[in-house]
């Protein structure tokens, strides 16, 4: 019958809620009835599923193939593993679309879902629409689909392997934090040369070692005493779902996602001269400078993995990432962020070359930035103050790019003021060729933000 989902679980990019106060099974149930109606209207008829190793998500994954299957839809079941590993088998198996149960790098009391369908992500309106249809479901009347297991898991390992192209092997420490890239990694490792040390690699829910979010410093800790103690060439961490990856080099310095997507785009312009390779509006200028220098057209787009993955395929671009750490790689792979593959191909390239990943970054200009940094905001006016902004500075002749926000160029350097498409907040970035430089950045961005009431932290 017709079902209400709570408003704020329908996302841009995903379906995420809190277990028992926002999301529940009867949720899931009724996306897959809705996700059935969805395929069946794109002429399709079978839908994979997966799960990662939440607490709540064998619960929520019963439901919604349950619901897929009443809704008239043949379900495969690949059971548990890395949000990858579900697309993988979307893109290689007979099937239509897939929905991957997964809270991501959340809290362990989050759930959600990730959906594909027709090899495209599913996202933005189209999710808006799956509420829609849900107000309509009247009984079940059709024939139930039929619902299968398949287990894709040693065909994923294999392919993740086979594009590993170092000539070397390297001593790597590798931090899964306990989040569903457990078991895919400790099979992987035993296909690859070099010495390896895994790190939470059991599937815990409860995430007992840290926060699965390896864009946050302090969620590196481990993987940096790791790679010291060790004497490790690098350290690779993933989040929760495996869809974004985080890299400390032998020093145990953080790369964050530009400084990743830039090593793995000058291998990938060696094959692909002029080829665009695309980045959010988050990423540094060095990133777009050096794609530029290597040969490479670099294309500024907004932030958001499904927005970077569909205009990976309308570009025919080889490659994409986003600061977070989602990254995309469509040479020798299939288009989808895959934190795993990521790393596999990065291991590949310091395999084969002749300097550090250290070495590698120490030649890159210098510049001195923020982090991003993510200031409370209220839903209804996170909008209008980048609208505010952006006028203002529109009527003072600023040189700025508002492809997704505002980011503002100025003779020192740069700075970045975006509303989030997911939470309450608005994220503000700033960049600058000195430290001096970026002072004056921060001051220009503190004068617009408190223009619109909203403080800089200091």
């Amino acid at each position: 019958m017709a079902h209400r989902f709570d408003p704020t679980i329908l996302r841009e990019y995903d379906i995420r809620g809190i277990v028992g106060e926002t999301l529940f099974a009867a949720d899931a149930h009724a996306l897959g009835r809705v996700f059935a109606d969805a395929a069946a209207a794109a002429g399709g008829g079978r839908v994979a599923v997966g799960y990662d190793g939440r607490l709540t998500s064998p619960e929520l994954e019963a439901a919604l193939v349950e619901g897929l299957a009443a809704g008239g839809v043949d379900v495969v079941r690949i059971g548990r593993g890395p949000t990858p590993m579900l697309y993988y088998a979307a893109a290689t198996l007979d099937v239509d679309g897939g929905i991957m149960v997964t809270g991501s790098h959340n809290p362990p009391d989050h759930n959600g879902f990730k959906l594909v369908l027709q090899g495209r992500p599913f996202f933005g309106d189209a999710i808006q629409r799956l509420g829609e249809r849900a107000l309509a479901l009247g009984p079940v009347t059709g024939p139930h689909g039929a619902v299968r297991e398949r287990s894709v898991f040693d065909d994923y390992v294999a392919r993740l392997a086979q594009d590993y192209d170092g000539r070397s092997g390297l001593v790597v420490a590798w931090d899964c934090g306990n989040g569903a890239t457990g078991e895919v990694v400790a099979a992987l490792v035993q296909r690859l040369p070099g010495r390896h040390a895994l790190l939470n690699a059991t599937i815990d829910g409860t995430f007992p070692a840290h926060h699965p979010d390896p864009t946050v410093a302090e969620n590196l800790v481990q993987l940096q005493q790791a790679v010291a103690a060790q004497r490790c060439d690098i350290g690779i961490g993933f989040d929760g779902d495996g869809d974004r990856i985080g890299v400390v080099d032998a020093a145990g310095r953080i790369l964050w996602g530009d400084q990743i997507l830039l090593v793995l785009a000058r291998d990938v312009l060696a094959r692909h001269p002029g080829a665009p390779i695309l980045a959010d509006v988050k990423a540094s200028q060095v990133l777009f400078d050096e794609i530029a220098r290597a040969g490479g057209r670099p294309v500024m787009m907004q932030t958001g993995h499904s927005l970077i993955k569909a205009r990976l395929a309308e570009e025919a671009a080889p490659l994409a990432g986003e600061m977070s750490g989602h990254i995309f790689f469509a040479e020798r792979w299939y288009g989808f962020d895959d934190a795993i593959y990521v790393a596999v191909r990065l291991l590949g390239v310091l395999g084969r070359a002749e300097e550090s990943l250290g070495a590698m970054i120490d030649r890159l200009p210098p510049v001195f930035n923020t982090p991003e940094l993510r200031l409370p905001c209220e839903e209804a006016r996170k909008f209008a103050i980048v609208e505010e902004v952006k006028a203002r500075l529109r009527r003072a002749g600023a040189d700025l790019v508002d492809i997704d926000g505002v980011r503002v160029k100025t003779p020192d350097g740069w700075w970045l003021l975006r509303a989030s498409n997911t939470q309450a907040i608005v994220v503000v970035r700033a960049e600058a060729t000195s430290r001096d430089g970026l002072d004056r950045v921060k001051r220009q961005l503190a004068t617009e933000l408190a223009a619109s009431g909203l403080a800089l932290p200091g």
